[in-house]
Order: C-alpha cells, then sequence, then structure tokens
C-alpha cells in the first residue's frame, strides 16, 4: 500500500491564520503571498499524485514477480521432471549391466529413452573400470569426475551458443560401472521453456559460481529493471534461475514522477503571473494616480488592464475627482465672493468709523466750554483707536494671520499724539514693540487698553512721556504689554481717575485679555500678558 503523505494542506483556522500573522509574511507583496499560500495548499495534491505513480509501479512490480514465480515454477519442474526420469532409466540400465553385463534388453531401453533426444544432442554413456563402452555412445572425460561419490553428480559445461551442457554422473556401481549423461544447451532450453512465457524472459542453469545461460531476453535497454528468483531442481545441487523483465525506468515513468511538481509549479506561478499581471499591476497604477490627485484636477487611471472591475474601479475615481473639481470650483468662486463681501463690509465699517470720528470732532469744534471739548476728545480717540484696529485688520484679511501689532500701535500712537490737546503738545510717545500678531478680539482690546492708559497719562501731566513696550515672553504663544509713564506714579490725582472712570474701564479690558493687569506704584507702570499668533 502506498504510504499517506503526512504535509497536510493548512486549515483555514490553523496555520493560515499563523502564517497571515508573521511579520515577514506581512511585509511581502501580495503576489508573493498568493505564490507562497498556493504553492503550501497544492504541495500535498503534487505528493499524492507522485505517491499514486509510485504505487502504480510497485503494483506492476508485484504483477511481474507473480508471473516470475509461476513461469519459474513451471519451468523448473518440466526440467526435473525430464532430468529425474532420464537419470532413474540410466540408472536402471547400470543396474541390470552391473549384474549381467551381456544384458542387452536393458541397454536397448535406455537407448530407448534417451533416443526421443538424441537428435538434438542428449547421450549417456556407461563405462566399466577400464572406461570401456558398456552401453550408449562415448562422452568426454570429465576432469575431477569421482567414483566414490554416493550421489548424482552435476558438472556444467560452458559453450558457445549450443555447444555447453549438463553432464550428470551417477554414482559407480559395486563392478565399478559408471553411467553418465549429457544434455546439451539447446534441450535444455527447449525443456526449461514455460508455456505462460512473458517478454523479455531468461533463465540460466546455476552450480555454484558456475552458470550456464539457458535463454537470453531480447531488447533489453539500458533503463531495463529485472525481477529475479532462483529454484531448486533437487538434482546433482543445480539451480534454476529466471528472470522477468520489471517495469523498467523510462522516460515515461520520470516524465510521471516529475509531472505532479512540475503542475503544482506552473500551477502556482500562473496563477501569480495572472493576478501580479491583471490585477496587482493595474491597482499599482491606479494608486499612482490617486496618490498624484491634486484637489480641482480630474484623475485619468490610464491604462487599468483587461479586469472590468479595476476598470470600473477607475471610472469612479474619475467621476468623484471630476465631481470635486466642480466643488472645488464652486467654493473657490464662493470664496472670491466672499472676500469682496467681506472687504466690502471692513471698507464701509471703516468708512463708518470714519464719518463718526468727522462728526464728533465738528462736535468738538462747537463746544460751549472746555470739559465738552475734552470729553469729545476723549471718545473721538477711542473712535480712532477701533478705526485702527479695523483699518489694520482689512489691510491683513487676505492672508488672515492676524494684526500686525508694531504697525497697529505706532498708527494708534500717532493719532493719540495728534488728538491730543493743546497742553499736551510737549506730549511723547515711545515704542520698542516686537513684530507679533495677534486676532482682531486681542488687537481691540490692547488698543483700547492703550488709549485709556495714554489719556490717563495724559490727564495726570499733560507734558509727560511714555514709553510703550510689547515683547514675547518664556512662553512663545505669550506676549506682554507695558505701559509706563512718570505721570503714572501713584498719586492722588491718579487714583481719583482711576475711581470714578478709568480704573473700571481698564479692569474690564484686562478681564476681555483673560489675564491679570499689574500695577508698579513706584516706576509708574501697568504690565498684562495676552496670547498672540507668532511673529510676523
Amino acid at each position: 500500500m502506498a504510504s499517506q503523505s503526512t504535509l497536510a494542506p493548512p486549515e483555514s483556522g490553523g496555520r493560515d491564520g499563523k502564517l497571515i500573522a508573521l511579520p515577514w509574511f506581512a511585509r511581502l507583496p501580495t503576489g508573493g503571498k498568493l505564490f507562497l499560500i498556493l504553492s503550501i495548499w497544492l504541495l500535498p495534491l503534487a505528493l499524492i499524485a507522485m505517491a499514486a505513480t509510485l504505487q502504480t509501479t510497485r503494483l506492476a512490480d508485484q504483477q511481474a514477480r507473480v508471473r516470475l514465480r509461476l513461469a519459474s515454477t513451471e519451468s523448473a519442474r518440466a526440467l526435473a521432471i525430464e532430468l529425474v526420469g532420464d537419470m532413474t532409466a540410466l540408472r536402471a540400465a547400470a543396474a541390470a549391466l552391473a549384474t549381467d553385463a551381456a544384458d542387452a534388453p536393458s541397454c536397448a531401453r535406455a537407448e530407448g529413452v534417451f533416443a526421443q533426444q538424441s537428435s538434438a544432442g542428449t547421450h549417456f554413456a556407461i563405462v566399466d573400470r577400464a572406461g570401456r563402452v558398456v552401453c550408449g555412445v562415448p562422452l568426454p572425460a570429465v576432469r575431477g569426475d569421482a567414483r566414490d561419490r554416493a550421489a548424482i553428480t552435476a558438472k556444467l559445461l560452458p559453450g558457445d551458443g549450443n555447444g555447453g551442457g549438463v553432464l550428470l554422473t551417477l554414482p559407480p556401481s559395486r563392478t565399478g560401472l559408471v553411467a553418465r549423461a549429457f544434455f546439451p544447451q539447446g534441450t535444455l532450453a527447449l525443456l526449461g521453456r514455460p508455456t505462460s512465457r512473458a517478454t523479455a524472459f531468461a533463465s540460466a542453469l546455476q552450480l555454484g559460481d558456475m552458470r550456464l545461460p539457458l535463454e537470453s531476453a531480447a531488447d533489453i535497454g539500458p533503463f531495463d529493471r529485472f525481477e529475479a528468483m532462483e529454484t531448486d531442481l533437487g538434482i546433482g545441487g543445480l539451480h534454476l534461475t529466471t528472470a522477468i523483465r520489471a517495469a523498467p525506468i523510462s522516460s515515461s515513468f520520470i516524465v510521471a514522477m516529475l509531472l505532479p511538481l512540475l503542475m503544482w509549479v506552473a500551477a502556482a506561478s500562473i496563477a501569480w503571473f495572472v493576478v501580479d499581471r491583471l490585477l496587482i499591476k493595474p491597482l499599482r497604477r491606479l494608486r499612482a494616480s490617486v496618490a498624484q490627485f491634486t484637489p480641482g484636477e480630474v484623475i485619468n487611471p490610464g491604462n487599468t488592464g483587461p479586469a472590468a472591475e479595476i476598470r470600473e474601479l477607475g471610472d469612479t475615481f474619475r467621476a468623484i475627482s471630476r465631481t470635486v473639481a466642480i466643488h472645488e470650483k464652486g467654493l473657490a468662486d464662493g470664496l472670491v465672493r466672499q472676500t469682496k463681501l467681506t472687504k466690502e463690509v471692513h471698507h464701509r465699517v471703516k468708512n463708518n468709523l470714519q464719518v463718526i470720528s468727522s462728526l464728533i470732532n465738528l462736535h468738538a469744534r462747537g463746544a460751549p466750554s472746555a470739559d465738552a471739548t475734552t470729553a469729545y476728545s476723549s471718545i473721538q480717540r477711542r473712535v480712532d483707536a477701533l478705526a485702527v484696529v479695523h483699518r489694520n485688520h482689512f489691510a491683513e484679511n487676505e492672508e488672515n494671520r492676524g494684526l500686525n501689532l508694531r504697525t497697529m500701535i505706532g498708527e494708534l500712537a500717532a493719532n493719540l499724539r495728534a488728538t491730543a490737546p493743546e497742553s499736551s503738545h510737549a506730549l511723547g510717545i515711545s515704542l520698542d514693540i516686537e513684530p507679533l500678531m495677534a486676532n482682531q478680539d486681542v488687537a481691540v482690546a490692547i488698543a483700547f487698553l492703550v488709549t485709556e492708559t495714554v489719556e490717563l497719562a495724559m490727564n495726570c501731566e499733560p507734558a509727560c512721556q511714555i514709553r510703550i513696550v510689547i515683547r514675547t515672553g518664556d512662553v512663545p504663544e505669550r506676549a506682554v504689554l507695558r505701559v509706563g509713564s512718570r505721570a503714572l506714579v501713584e498719586s492722588d490725582i491718579l487714583t481719583g481717575m482711576l475711581g470714578t472712570r478709568y480704573g473700571r474701564v481698564m479692569e474690564g479690558l484686562a478681564r476681555q485679555l483673560r489675564a491679570p493687569l499689574h500695577y508698579d506704584p513706584l516706576t509708574g507702570a501697568y504690565e498684562i500678558g495676552f496670547a498672540v499668533l507668532g511673529r510676523a
């Protein structure tokens, strides 16, 4: 029986799961994974096919051995019957002649037995001690012929073609007669030829190391194999060796053995080639096209191969990219319209603030008293501060990076000097501001806080000198505003103004900046931290 293969295909929940979970397997390309999986699944089938081929060869060898056993048994039986029968008749004649040397009938009977085969070269001879032939025909003397043996002895006489044969010698009688019989090679071959002779049948007689071929197999190829069997004839130590051709190791056998492996390799390779060419490479090209996609453009997948599914996938990507391009164009147009609208709104707000500032200035000129003029000027400074923030925000609106604090505070300081009362004509404002950006909410609070602080200093001392500093702190996203002046040193006038109006306003602006407002009464400085967007 054929041995069963122990290489079973991996089960879905067994080695396949472990194989897919391996890191090295996950790093393989899809084509390599497919080739490896198909190889593992198809290899057991190839081994089973090879085992089946070997089993077929074994069965053929077993049938050849059965035919050989039948042929060998038939040949050995035929030879043994003929040799034993002839030697029995010869023994009877020799015994009769040993009793009566003139017993002609006994000699005639022996001659009658051998007469049927005499034409083929089978002869016998009964000789006395002196070597004279008493009955039969003279036979060549054989070296080593002992006369004291108790059993039949055999001698193989080699010769070319049919010249050889077997010489059988009976043990000598009491009177010294020795009987010999010679069976030629051709006769023995004819006798030992079985009726169920198979193709390429060969036989030979074996006696010790000597061998006498009877039949030789014809048409023997270089890869032919033979099954041999040896059978004892039971006379003179002779053995019959027979051989029959087994299933040869031919080119067809080698092809039959290698074909499952070739089919295994071919199936895995063809599957890998088809998947790689029809699926993997088109998918890679499609992936490259999608990876190079820029919003607003249309994906062109190019040649996606013969797979209809991949072509449909490419068409889907093309349709999606076309839809995205249409939407992007609509968004871009909408953004342009929104930008124009925003510019228009900012422009109108700026114009409205300018109109309000002009109206305040006109009313201030016609004010009936100095206190009214001062109030109008204070209101105008705050409107100007708001206008400065809007104007700078409008200028930065294209990039939306925030407001430049250096530019805004510089313009605000110029407006404050321009709108200062006549008593503050010697007012000085120095700036030390880093180029930082802030959002609109922070910029409005900073502008109003600077305006309130500068106006507070002017009211305490009209000809004061003010220094405004904005620098980044320990945290990059935070900056510190510092407004300092000798006019802001603690005094009764400062305390009174803070208690009546300025204190509440400055505290409200500090809450808008979400930071505490620090005051140093000895140096006359206000400090507050605020968030920035970065450097300009």
